[in-house]
């Protein structure tokens, strides 16, 4: 592909079509620079003479801490497939990166049936997880690697200093890169296209919050639709420290919230729903507790934000996702964080075996108390297993007024009235 002559011609745009394969809403060079500058959302299109498809795509939105990349093969299918994050100074973290080699040229874009896939999953604190995957039948395999620095970070380039990821991959390592607008266009313009914007990752947010604790609300999911019948006070939790933990009692480490609360007792409540539906010919009625609530006020929720611990960083978290605490025994609890290691000790020591020895308060609640410190802990039962995220609302003025998990898997919910 290189011969002399030969150049990658590159191209700036306000947005990609990754269906039609194209720019939308082609922008100079300059503005490009502005907004790269600017630290605004913007895309280049690297490409090659002799072929319709680009070489490689790059979504840029330094602003987002965001540099997204796709290769393309010259079928125009995606191969490979990079997510940087502007962490360190000038460097990018290579958070997540995937190769997809197919088995020919007529196999469709991502057909698992019909393509070998490599992830790497690069995290902050320096671990990694590999997978590889030969096909939806070829099974899977998933390595913790040793992952140097060297492969783990890369420096941000400078407007216009680019230096395409594939390119020695796809054979046009060390050519020139030409902007498009210096050049003969190695492709039909887009002009007349409506630009599409696009978003860079973004976490997950809650949904309707504040309707599950909402009495006579209508909801409905994916499964069937339900009613909120009310909301019912489970019990106390004393957090004496301000410092408020919500984590598994039996298995975790006492994840701690970097938003304390004014020291104090707090009336812990679960929201009720009701659902009916017909089950082999049976008509059933069932109530269920799809979320419980720490309530530190009376005020209402103005703002939802992601209940973070200090650890987390929201600059890595890949698009739709949220942190939160884990279980394996489907459970949660609120703690005060300066007693967390005896309020959880019973838990612990029950492990399954026997009755955890906690004050029972009904439909699986359960209390320990920490009367050295009048603190307390209160669990709660989840819908199973997994990362359950927590979320912190805050009044109009900004003080926290609410910790909430939702506990129940609530699909594709909707607040009908």
């Amino acid at each position: 592909m290189g011969g002399s002559g030969a150049v990658v011609a590159v191209s700036c745009a306000e947005g990609w079509d990754f269906a039609a394969c194209e720019v939308r809403g082609p922008m100079s060079r300059e503005r490009a620079a502005a907004r790269d500058g600017a630290g605004l959302p913007y895309v280049v299109v690297f490409r090659v003479a002799g072929r319709a498809a680009p070489v490689e795509v790059w979504l840029v939105s330094w602003q987002d801490h965001y540099l997204g990349v796709w290769g393309y093969d010259e079928p125009g299918r995606r191969t490979d497939e990079f997510d940087l994050r502007l962490l360190d100074g000038d460097r990018l973290l290579r958070r997540y990166t995937k190769s997809r080699q197919y088995d020919g040229p007529d196999a469709a874009e991502f057909d698992e049936d019909r393509c070998r896939v490599d992830a790497l999953e690069l995290f902050a604190d320096g671990g990694a997880v590999r997978t590889t995957r030969a096909g939806r039948s070829g099974g899977s395999l998933s390595t913790r690697p040793s992952i140097g620095d060297e492969q783990r970070w890369r420096a941000r380039p400078a407007f216009g200093e680019w230096e395409p990821f594939t390119a020695g991959k796809q054979g046009f390592d060390g050519l020139p890169l030409v902007f498009e607008g210096d050049a003969a266009p190695l492709t039909e313009g887009r002009a007349g296209k409506k630009a599409e914007p696009w978003l860079p990752p973004r976490p997950a947010r809650p949904l309707h919050l504040d309707a599950l604790f909402r009495p006579g609300t209508r909801l409905w999911t994916s499964f069937e639709p339900m009613t909120v019948l009310d909301v019912r006070p489970v019990g106390t939790v004393r957090v004496p420290s301000g410092r408020l933990v919500v984590d598994c009692p039996w298995t975790g480490d006492g994840r701690e919230l970097t938003v304390g609360v004014p020291a104090g007792e707090y009336v812990v409540e679960s929201a009720w729903t009701h659902c009916a539906y017909e089950f082999m010919g049976a008509h059933v009625e069932h109530e269920d507790t799809p979320a419980v609530r720490l309530r530190v006020s009376d005020e209402p929720v103005a703002e939802w934000e992601m209940g973070l611990a200090p650890e987390d960083d929201l600059r890595v978290l890949p698009d739709g996702h949220a942190y939160g605490f884990s279980t394996d025994v489907a459970a949660g609890s609120f703690a005060d964080g300066a007693a967390w290691q005896p309020l959880s000790e019973p838990f612990r020591q029950a492990a399954g075996q026997r009755a955890v020895e906690a004050e029972e308060l009904g439909n699986g609640f359960l209390r320990t108390t920490e009367e050295a410190l009048s603190a307390d802990l209160l669990s709660f039962c989840t819908d199973g297993d997994g990362t359950y995220a927590v979320w912190v609302g805050r009044s109009e003025s900004g003080d926290v007024a609410a910790v909430v998990v939702q506990t129940g898997h609530l699909p594709d919910l909707k607040v009908l009235d």
